[in-house]
This record gives C-alpha cells, structure tokens and sequence, in this order.
C-alpha cells in the first residue's frame, strides 16, 4: 500500500487553510446554505487539526492485556472529538431546518434581500 507522507507542518498549513477558507466563506457569502457549508468545512478543519495534534506513534492502546505498562494514548482527545462531530451534525441539521423555514416566506436564501425584506 502506497501511503503519502507530508511533514507535520505542511498538514498543519493545509488544515489551517481549510479554517481561514470556511472562516472567510461564513463572512463573505451572502447565501444562507453557501454559510452554512462554509460554517462545516470550518468545522471540518478544526476536527481534523485536532486528530493532527493528538496523533502520535510508538503509543499503544488503554486495553487491559498481558503488555507491560509503558507509553498509552490517551483517549479523551478521541471522545471530545466525536462528541464535537455530534454536535456539529446537530448544529447544522438545526440551520438546516432555519433555512427551511425561512425559504417558505421568502424568494430568496440571499441574507441582504431577507434583511430587506424583514425589516419594518
């Protein structure tokens, strides 16, 4: 199996590209589904910068076996990962269904012309 292997820095960089991108989007677009993309694409980069930051290799796994204690992962970077994924799916799932309800009312998902629109 053919594996690519990147230095640490240059997966950092892309990662925090990824950050700026989905940071940058949720400012300037102006379509409420193109935020709510750019909002999980930076939420995407956050996770994944995270997993970068808790891998480390030559650390075994906590399970109870027969191996001499020595150097173990620790595994509350994992769950606080999966509960941030849970509650990222959650978060959008909600935007989602705001969108939906705003898009009955209105033409358009463009947040200037809604704005417009709304105010007295």
């Amino acid at each position: 199996m053919f594996a690519l292997a990147l230095p640490m820095s240059v997966l950092a960089a892309l990662m925090l590209a990824t950050i700026l991108f989905g940071f940058f989007g949720i400012i300037f677009k102006q379509n409420l589904m193109m935020k709510i993309i750019a909002m999980d694409v930076m939420s995407t980069g956050v996770i994944a910068y995270y997993v970068l930051v808790a891998a480390r290799t030559g650390w075994a796994t906590p399970i109870v076996s027969g191996v001499p204690p020595g150097a173990y992962a620790d595994p509350v970077p994992q769950a606080v990962i999966l509960t941030a994924i849970v509650i990222g799916f959650s978060i959008q799932a909600l935007m989602l269904v705001g969108v939906m309800k705003l898009a009955r009312d209105n033409p358009t998902l463009e947040s200037r012309e809604i704005e417009k629109s709304s105010t007295p």
